[in-house]
């Protein structure tokens, strides 16, 4: 059968990906390594996951704001396991000019900054001393922010969207009074992240407590949502961190409480970032390209106009541009519907496939006939094909334009049924042992390969150990590329014996292969 791309899932999964993300032309690599450009396309969706989650954000009692992008070593170092968990990743700022110096251009010597500066690679540290200037009194807490900002990581292996040194995202940070309400924060935004990640995404996911090791540097508590990709492999889309007082002891961070007592806040952060597309990539895209859920689709209709050269073609156009105008004029997801006529001066058939490619939920192919008829043929990008052959639709325009809003949400919908019949039908129960586990996932590597079987989740019982001891199973699941992923917010009520020690579990984990 052909296909869109040159490659499909089952034949290669990591060469799919990059086909899909150049042929939807969604981002490329920059000529900083490590980096991307992303494209109008890639951005589109970056913008509309943005208006979606900030309004979600606002609407749970934040204000956004911003930090610079340099913070000071100084900062960083007040907090020992922060600094360590993010050492090997931070670029840092040391001259503030350059000079020719024998015909090459370099680092002034007379310009070095007195202290360095990193590139953040996470804004706690700069957050938390503007925090401990604005909080005086318990009557100030709890003081909820967010910012939209880049920040650096130096990756040493890239991909793009999934990982890049340098990437878009949203960290919010918070203070409070004491450790249930910021633990009722650190909930309260993971719960946000789930129902955005499914509702808008149509990604389901499954949210839980990372473990000890899984920790974010610094952090008391870190959860996390989960999603399984078509490769089996799971994707960290979003984590909440509660802190504790860590962050507040190294900043000064500090509150006169109503007895007139000074104590220390307890903190909290949480953020996603442009990760997200990837995994809505690997979630939805088929071997004709990229599927997009229609609540992120920066144009969820598009509209082919199917010209020759010939006197009609005006009217076709005409056609086209008043059944834009009639759809634009309806609402989806609380925004007007994204429509779009596609002038561009290339073959219908051409502009077709672009658009099947980039994922566009519907697209409206217009002729002249449709043009006598009254009528509109049109495909669902969910629904492509029957068999070999591309299905395609047709209906009077008026009864088309009229369910165009029901249409998307069905879209929504099936994409959203689809990778939610795929998580839930491949997490793998009653493994009890390690040499089980081993047996289930195969060695290392296997499934990195062209062709290579897929496997899901698993997810067991365990004692979760602690220090040495989970350092051990960490290192023996690593031989093996698995990772703890999160312990599950639904736990049973009765636990079987742990998978890793041999003593009766207290808790279910999950356990896969993950970018």
């Amino acid at each position: 059968m052909q296909r869109a791309l040159d490659v499909t899932r089952a034949d290669n999964f990591p060469e799919w990906y990059q086909a899909v993300v150049r042929d939807a032309d969604m981002a490329e690599t920059s000529p900083v390594r490590g980096c991307m450009v992303i494209k109008p396309w890639g951005y589109g969706v970056w913008e509309l996951i943005q208006q979606s989650l900030d309004r979600r954000i606002k609407d749970t009692g934040h204000d956004n704001c911003y930090f610079p992008l340099f913070v000071p070593l100084s900062f960083i170092a007040k907090e020992a396991e922060h600094v360590e968990g993010f050492a090997k990743e931070m670029a840092v700022v040391t001259h503030h000019r350059l000079k020719l110096i024998d015909g090459v251009l370099q680092p002034d010597p007379s310009a070095k900054l007195e202290e360095p500066l990193i590139v953040r690679p996470t804004s706690e540290t700069i957050i938390g001393d503007a925090f401990q200037r604005w909080i005086k009194s318990y009557r100030d807490l709890p003081l909820l922010i967010n910012q939209w900002a880049n920040v650096v990581r130096w990756e040493m292996r890239t991909r793009l969207f999934l990982r890049t040194a340098e990437f878009l995202w949203q960290e919010g940070h918070t203070a409070h009074a004491d450790r249930e309400d910021a633990m009722a924060e650190t909930m309260k935004m993971l719960e946000v992240y789930r129902e955005f990640s499914e509702t808008v995404l149509a990604m389901p996911v499954m949210a839980g407590e990372k473990p000890d090791n899984e920790r974010f540097p610094g952090a008391d508590n870190t959860f996390s949502i989960e999603a399984m990709m078509q490769d089996g492999k799971a994707l960290q889309a979003g984590t909440s961190h509660y802190l504790g007082t860590h962050f507040a002891e190294a900043q000064n961070i500090r509150y006169q409480d109503q007895a007139g007592g000074l104590s220390l806040c307890h903190t909290t952060s949480w953020g996603v970032s442009t990760r997200l597309i990837g995994g809505v990539i690997m979630t939805h895209g088929d071997d004709d390209g990229l599927r997009l859920p229609p609540a992120i689709a920066p144009r969820q209709v598009v509209i082919v106009p199917m010209l020759r050269d010939k006197p009609e073609d005006a009217e076709v156009l005409d056609y086209c541009e008043a059944l834009a105008r009639e759809l634009t004029g309806l609402s989806a997801f609380g925004y007007p519907v994204r429509a779009l006529v596609d002038r561009k001066a290339i073959r219908s058939g051409e502009k077709r496939w672009n658009w099947v490619r980039r994922g566009a939920p519907v697209i409206v192919e217009v002729g002249p006939r449709d043009v006598a008829g009254g009528q509109v043929t049109f495909m669902r990008r969910d629904d492509l094909r029957d068999g070999d052959k591309v299905r395609s639709h047709a209906a009077p325009r008026a009864e088309f334009v009229a369910g165009v809003p029901a249409l998307l949400a069905e879209i929504q919908a099936a994409l959203f049924a689809e990778a939610k019949a795929r998580l839930d039908g491949n997490i793998r129960t009653g493994i009890n042992t390690f040499e089980a586990l081993a047996d289930y996932f195969g060695p290392a590597g296997d499934d990195d390969e062209a062709g290579g079987a897929f496997r899901g989740w698993v997810r067991a019982s365990w004692a979760r150990p602690e220090g040495d001891e989970l350092e051990a199973v960490a290192n023996r699941l690593k031989a093996l590329k698995l990772t703890l992923r999160n312990a599950p917010l639904d736990q049973p009520k009765s636990f079987g014996t742990c998978i890793f020690t041999g003593r009766p579990g207290v808790q279910e984990i999950l356990i896969a292969r993950s970018y």
